[in-house]
């Protein structure tokens, strides 16, 4: 990896948009999801665990606290996916946040393994 991967999706659920911007580098990725337009919200850092260790990624809330849950829970489930420091933020207006967190995961998944070439993902290498 040269240079930061950007990727912009978007799924349309319950008649709401919901959005993501991802963002990768070598050594980290963040990720804003939001509903609506693209904004930063409730903001969690997750770090990997060392593989010698068990359990999973240390977090913490950075910024916020009305999507703390999820922004946690999606920040140390990415950090153990490309295991790499990770950074999630989470804005919602009108959603539930435990309702939202279905669509977000599709987001997220949909996200980190676009391909700047694929269509409906809008990729910048």
């Amino acid at each position: 990896m040269e240079r930061a991967t950007v990727v912009k999706d978007e799924i349309i659920e319950q008649n709401i948009r919901f959005l993501a911007v991802y963002l990768e580098t070598r050594n980290s990725c963040l990720i804003l999801l939001s509903e609506n337009n693209d904004k930063l919200g409730t903001l969690a850092i997750a770090v990997p665990k060392p593989q010698d260790l068990l359990g999973p990624p240390s977090s913490s809330v950075l910024l916020g606290d009305r999507n703390a849950i999820s922004a946690r829970m999606f920040a140390e489930y990415l950090a153990s996916k490309k295991n790499k420091i990770a950074l999630v933020s989470i804005y919602l207006e009108t959603i539930d946040e435990m309702q939202a967190q279905s669509i977000f995961m599709k987001l997220i998944e949909k996200v980190i393994r676009a391909k700047p070439e694929e269509e409906g993902a809008m990729a910048w290498a």
